[in-house]
């Protein structure tokens, strides 16, 4: 017996997931959002789901209502008999808390990965986990993609000689290394003290960037402050160009702006967050999010192909290049 697939999209997520669901020549499933006065969210399918196998895409970064707004889509669908629920989480938000850094903090990526347990799902499809070892806190199948089969191929596009991989910090390490064996380049490594989140005291570079064209690796962008004093620091040290390839672009704050003002040459991102999206709080002040250095590659193609692939019990190994 064959099921149908659906695919249903959270309101951070449409555009990807209609983009998703015309790569697989399927419509865009019908679900109506809703908010009392007080800011209770409600949400409900406008169509059947029993026996579909249903894909939800939501990108859970903040505010905390789109993690919300997930959770009770997931259990909408599971109380209307679907088949199978999966959740799409291009982004996997609060995965930076992924271990105890101190005393009497919480390890939030386990947290949602025990909610959404909680709540029926059958597997998670992901992209570039903060740190591999996440897939382990899930009770269920997790589909772990990867951003290199996106990004390598624009980088050879660029046709750059004397090209460097660099890692922004020590634990970027391992996917910068393995840029650069692909690509025989050389490997830069930026050493940084943080006394707290998001704040730097110090940086020095581990390698030689002199008239290098630098292309530093990451999963997430956030305030941008890494970035761009690591660019900034390698054309002091004699770079011939840095860019940036980081997959998820949290762009909080006046991101952009610092990414703008920056030596930086370019940014390559995915599409996993909507960079014109609104401030993720109410006192946030953005500035101007219009930037002509940011390039934005597409991830919905690898999705689609993804899904089609699990829905068809086919190996998806052979779809990343690292």
């Amino acid at each position: 017996m064959s099921h149908n697939i659906k695919i249903f999209a959270g309101q951070s997520s449409n555009e990807f997931a209609e983009k998703i669901a015309k790569k697989l020549n399927i419509p865009l499933g019908k679900v109506h959002f809703s908010i009392f006065s007080d800011g209770e969210e409600q949400v409900y399918f406008e169509e059947s789901v029993r026996g579909d196998y249903v894909f939800i895409v939501q990108s859970t970064f903040s505010p905390i209502s789109n993690l919300y707004e997930l959770l009770l889509m997931i259990d909408a669908a599971y109380r209307a008999s679907a088949y199978k629920i999966a959740a799409v989480i291009p982004y996997f938000g609060y995965a930076r808390q992924d271990r105890k850094d101190k005393p009497r903090v919480a390890i939030a990526a386990k947290l949602v990965a025990n909610m959404l347990h909680a709540v029926g799902v059958a597997r998670v499809m992901t992209m570039d986990l903060h740190a591999d070892q996440i897939q382990g806190f899930f009770d269920m199948p997790v589909d772990h993609l990867y951003a290199s089969s996106i990004f390598i191929p624009y980088i050879k596009n660029l046709e750059l000689e004397n090209l460097a991989i660099a890692a922004p910090d020590m634990g970027g390490t391992k996917r910068a290394n393995a840029y650069a064996n692909y690509l025989n380049a050389d490997l830069v490594i930026c050493h940084k003290s943080r006394p707290r989140p998001n704040e730097i005291s110090d940086m020095r570079i581990i390698g030689d960037v002199k008239d290098k064209n630098v292309i530093i690796l990451d999963d997430i962008v956030d305030t941008a402050g890494t970035l761009t004093k690591a660019a900034n620091l390698m054309f002091e040290n004699g770079a011939k160009s840095v860019r940036a390839a980081i997959t998820h672009p949290v762009l909080s704050g006046r991101a952009i702006e610092k990414i703008n003002n920056s030596r930086l040459t370019e940014l390559i991102v995915t599409d996993t967050i909507p960079i014109n999206r609104p401030p993720y709080r109410k006192d946030e002040d953005r500035g101007n999010i219009e930037s002509n250095k940011i390039k934005i590659l597409p991830a919905t193609d690898l999705f689609a192909d993804i899904i089609n692939k699990v829905v068809n019990n086919q190996s998806i190994s052979s779809t990343f290049i690292l």
